[in-house]
């Protein structure tokens, strides 16, 4: 997989961060705004695009997104979360869920 082969879009209308790969839709990160906050709730990698570390892809384009904006990260999505805990420079942009 290289770079030019994907890309993630931010998708107002949808309420979702979308990947694409050779321009197909390949998943999508769906979320809510409460505020200055971004509510992550579900996150799908469609099955024909399993394996090519496209999850990885999706969830550091719409994190990095987020960061720029200088909005606040609410991973209540166990894959979005799980990549949070992994990634520590988002860590000064998250609110934990009952927080």
């Amino acid at each position: 997989m290289t770079d030019q082969s994907t890309r993630v879009a931010r998708n107002d209308d949808k309420s979702r961060y979308e990947v694409f790969y050779d321009d197909e839709l390949a998943g999508f990160a769906a979320y809510t705004e409460q505020g200055d906050q971004v509510v992550f709730t579900h996150t799908e990698i469609d099955g024909a695009f399993a394996g090519k570390g496209l999850g990885k892809v999706l969830a550091s384009g719409a994190l990095d997104d987020v960061v720029r904006r200088d909005e606040v990260i609410v991973p209540v999505c166990p894959f979005i979360a799980s990549f949070v805990r992994k990634n520590e420079q988002y860590d000064d942009h998250v609110k934990w869920p009952n927080e």
